[in-house]
């Protein structure tokens, strides 16, 4: 169950803030192997004078449409967290318009335990959501590691 805030400039129109979510959404599924319907994004549009940073940042100009992404997620492999990254910001700048230089991201990993949604499944041997992607295989082949 994955949770995505957004912060971005206060003004942006519904269709930016529709194809930002599909693009974060579409690299979610893709790499993480999320079920389709998992999706929460939550948009927050910051006044000018509280949204503060430099026009340039490690030497990498940035533009009044940055966006600032915490994706809040299960814990996962380095490796599948730069291809998430790589993913993402490719699917932002084909879907939304939004260059590389104006995408921030950050990842902020938890414990399973530490995630509850009503609906969930949760098999009482393993305490693993039965969706989950990574869950381990028991003795009778329940769980799903390889998806």
């Amino acid at each position: 169950m994955p949770l995505i805030s957004i912060s971005l400039r206060q003004g942006t129109t519904p269709e930016h803030r529709r194809l930002v979510s599909e693009a974060l959404h579409e690299s979610m599924v893709d790499v993480l192997k999320i079920p389709r319907d998992d999706q929460f994004h939550v948009f927050h549009e910051v006044p000018d004078d509280n949204f503060v940073m430099q026009p340039v940042v490690f030497g990498v100009p940035r533009s009044r449409r940055t966006l600032f992404i915490q994706l809040s997620f299960n814990e996962r492999s380095t490796e599948q967290k730069a291809e998430l990254f790589r993913t993402i910001v490719d699917n932002l700048r084909l879907r939304a318009g939004v260059p590389e230089e104006d995408v921030m991201l950050m990842a902020v990993e938890t414990a399973r335990e530490n995630w509850w949604a009503a609906g969930r499944v949760v098999d009482p041997a393993t305490g693993y959501d039965e969706r989950m992607t990574d869950a381990p295989h028991l003795p009778d082949g329940r769980g799903d590691s390889g998806r």
